[in-house]
Order: C-alpha cells, then structure tokens, then sequence
C-alpha cells in the first residue's frame, strides 16, 4: 500500500531538496529512525546518495517542522516527544479530529467512502506494521481535508506528528483493535450520522491514550500486574 498522492504526511517530492526531505521524513515516520536517534549530517548524506547541500537543507527543514532538534553544528537528533506533550496533544486532537469528521459527514463522496472501506477490508490478516500505519494516517488526514477547512487540517497533520513521534519506537500493536475502531467510524459516516461519528472517533482517540498509559506503566514497573 503506498500513501495516497494528496497526503500531507507524505508530499510529493519536486526536487533533489524536496526528494532528500520527503526521503528523511519518511523515514522517521515510519520508525526506521527511532525517537532520540543522531541524525549525523556526513552520515546520513552518504546513506541516502545525496550532496551536504540537499541533506543540510532537509535537516533544517525537519528542525523546524519539530520532527529533528539541532545538538551540534553538524548533528541532529530526532525529536524525543514527553507524556505531557502526547496528551496535551491528543486532548487537542480530540477536539479536532471531532469537529472534522462531523463536518466531512455531508461533505464526503460515496466513492471515497468506498475506497476507505476497500482500504480497511484490505488490512485483515495483515501483520505489517506500516501497512496498517498508512492506513491508519490516511484515515485520519483523510476526514480532515474533507472537512475543507485548509487550517484545521494542516493543524491535525501536526498533532499526528506529535504522537508519531511519541509511539515511535512502539509496535503498532494494536493493530486489530483499530481496525476496528476504524470500522465503528467508517460505518458512522456512511450512514451520515455526525453524532456517531463523533462519538466513534472520541472512542477511538481515548483508547488510544488509554493504550499509551498501559504502556508507560508496564514500562515503568516490568513484570507487574495492572487491572
């Protein structure tokens, strides 16, 4: 499955600049660079087949985009994301991506519904980690674009980025559960009703919080037992 064209997790690149930082990002995003991971420029430069010039301005573009930070002239380090700032940030989500769907429910075509639902069907069995990810983050921007507030969705992008980063070197491992929830939303919308689309997709975002507090407790104390 490769990510849809108008996906703004994934742009399409325009040049060798834009190629070496769409290139990068992915990288990240998909995990192959783990949180907290050094990024040394030389390195990275000559693994990916590019000049210091494309490679420096990817990496400046990735600081400011909060995906890297800056800890030496020449290195970068991905972006570590704290417990706080996962909540905060899914609190914001929860207001957005609520408000969104609600909005893309009269506005979204029967054939891009379809096509989610392919999408969705697609995924039973799948054990692969990205494939149920780029689903999962073409489901999200998806409802957002359509919405067609160009703000909104451009703001959702960033909040996804966010708790990217804080799961990053996670396994996607509630993969059956989402697709799930995914189903429960999905079927919401194709019946139109806002109200229970709205209510699937907070559903959806607390688990989903609900699922990072297990981790952090099972983190902080291995081998215990939680309820």
């Amino acid at each position: 499955m490769t990510p849809p064209p108008a996906d703004p997790l994934f742009p399409r690149p325009a040049n060798l600049g834009d190629q070496t930082y769409g290139h990068l990002r992915e990288l990240i995003l998909s995990r192959q660079i783990p949180g907290g991971a050094e990024v040394p420029e030389g390195r990275l430069a000559e693994r990916l087949s590019v000049s210091r010039t494309p490679m420096r301005e990817a990496l400046v573009r990735l600081v400011g985009e909060g995906l890297l930070e800056r800890t030496s002239e020449r290195s970068y380090r991905v972006r570590v994301v704290s417990a706080r700032e996962f909540f905060e940030c899914m609190q914001m989500r929860e207001l957005l991506e609520c408000h969104a769907i609600a909005t893309a429910v009269p506005l979204v075509g029967d054939a891009d519904l379809a096509e989610l639902r392919r999408g969705l069907e697609s995924l039973d069995g799948s054990e692969d980690d990205m494939q149920h990810w780029l689903y999962d983050n073409h489901f999200h921007s998806f409802f957002a674009r359509v919405s067609g507030n160009a703000t909104l969705a451009e703001t959702i992008t960033r909040m996804r980025v966010v708790a990217r980063l804080f799961r990053i070197s996670s396994a996607f491992h509630r993969k059956g559960e989402i697709d799930t929830e995914h189903r429960a939303v999905l079927e919401a919308v194709e019946r139109r009703d806002a109200d229970a689309a709205k209510a699937a997709m907070l559903a959806h975002l607390r688990n989903l919080q609900d699922d990072a507090r297990h981790a952090i407790a099972a983190e902080a104390n291995p081998g215990g037992y939680f309820l």
